[in-house]
C-alpha cells in the first residue's frame, strides 16, 4: 500500500504529541488524529488543518483520567 505525507495529518500530530508528552504515547496520538482527519472529510479543505487538531485534541482529553475521580 503506499504511503502518503498529509500535512495537515503531520502537523497536528506533531503538535499533539509534544502537548500530551508523558499522558499518551505517540502512537495513539498519531491515531487519534489520522481518525479525526478522515471524520472530518466533508469539512471545507482551508479549516481542515485547524478542525483536525481541535477535534483530535478533544478526543485526546476525553480519554485522560479525570483529576481527584476515582476510577
Amino acid at each position: 500500500m503506499p504511503s502518503f505525507s498529509d500535512p495537515v495529518i503531520d502537523d497536528a500530530t506533531q503538535r499533539l504529541v509534544f502537548e500530551f508528552t508523558g499522558r499518551m504515547s505517540p502512537r495513539t496520538v498519531a491515531e487519534v488524529v489520522r481518525r479525526s482527519r478522515h471524520d472530518l472529510d466533508s469539512c471545507p479543505p482551508a479549516a481542515l488543518p485547524e478542525l483536525t487538531e481541535r477535534l483530535a485534541r478533544q478526543r485526546l482529553n476525553d480519554r485522560l483520567p479525570v483529576a481527584g475521580c476515582i476510577g
